[in-house]
């Protein structure tokens, strides 16, 4: 038996219900999270939950619990499924409503879900490293809320798939964004790329973790946007994610980055990932 944690009670799976009128169904009218869990626990959840609060004021909805209770519900939730490693993905929708594009009123109730999927760490990617296509990034300007509105990122995953590709860089014109499912990090003469955190990317809690795993290895860091020409210019290339963690980039739409081999600060920064997981949780 599998357990969802459904508003502010956790109940077997079979009994959730979601209204047809859901307007996340309807509309892509919420918010979620995707929380990684290692060998039972999880990991970096305290600001998976606060970026889920500031998604949710972004677009106005008021979650109706304590971040204090969303933490113990979610690891009472891990604990009853018996997750050893795979990741929790919760969710916030604006609630039900007969269906109007503007915000029901007051008396509609935000409908919150949460699950867990056990799914072992992509090792292979880590070490072998991954083809990525670019896309033209077509998606809208709040790229900051992490939405349910993922149409682009699905269209541009699609045709990374398609492609034999494992993700989709994205690109405004010139200039690279983050991917379909990821942030973007490119590694020059010693000095560490990645697009600044504003409305055009997902500023990634995964993302967060690099950039202190770069300062502890002195790697020096640059939040500043970079184009295609100069990305395939690259002496490294990664993405990063909560299932990807720090996945090496060895080829783009055919030319290869550093001649296929994955770089040694790429290496590095992998490494000081792995120590960012405490002992007792490494698998």
């Amino acid at each position: 038996m599998s357990y969802t944690l459904w508003n502010d009670q956790i109940v077997d799976s079979n009994e959730v219900v979601i209204d047809k009128e859901d307007r996340g169904y309807q509309f892509g009218d919420g918010v979620y999270e995707v929380i990684k869990v290692y060998n039972g626990e999880m990991f970096t959840v305290d600001e998976h939950i606060d970026r889920l609060y500031l998604s949710a004021e972004k677009i106005r909805i008021t979650i109706p619990f304590t971040k204090d209770k969303c933490h113990k519900l979610l690891h009472e939730l891990v604990e009853v499924n018996n997750v050893s490693t795979g990741h929790v993905y919760f969710q916030i929708t604006r609630g039900a409503a007969p269906r109007i594009h503007n915000f029901p009123a007051d008396t509609v109730k935000p409908v919150i879900t949460a699950y867990t999927k056990e799914a072992e760490r992509p090792l292979h990617n880590f070490e072998h490293g991954v083809k990525v296509t670019l896309v033209e990034d077509v998606r809208w300007l709040r790229c900051d809320i992490k939405s349910l509105n993922l149409l682009g990122a699905v269209l541009a995953k699609q045709e990374a798939h398609e492609k034999g590709c494992y993700e989709a860089i994205l690109h405004r014109g010139e200039t690279i964004t983050e991917g379909s499912s990821t942030n973007v990090f490119g590694i020059k003469d010693g000095v560490l790329y990645t697009h600044p955190a504003n409305n055009f990317i997902l500023k990634g809690i995964t993302r967060e973790v690099v950039l202190q795993c770069a300062e502890e290895i002195g790697l020096p860091v640059k939040e500043e946007a970079f184009t295609k020409t100069e990305l395939l210019e690259m002496d490294e290339v990664f993405v990063s994610s909560t299932t990807s963690e720090v996945t090496p980039v060895i080829d783009i739409d055919g030319s290869e980055i550093n001649e296929g081999v994955i770089g040694d600060w790429t290496r590095k920064l992998q490494a000081q990932f792995e120590t960012k997981i405490p002992k007792s949780l490494q698998v």
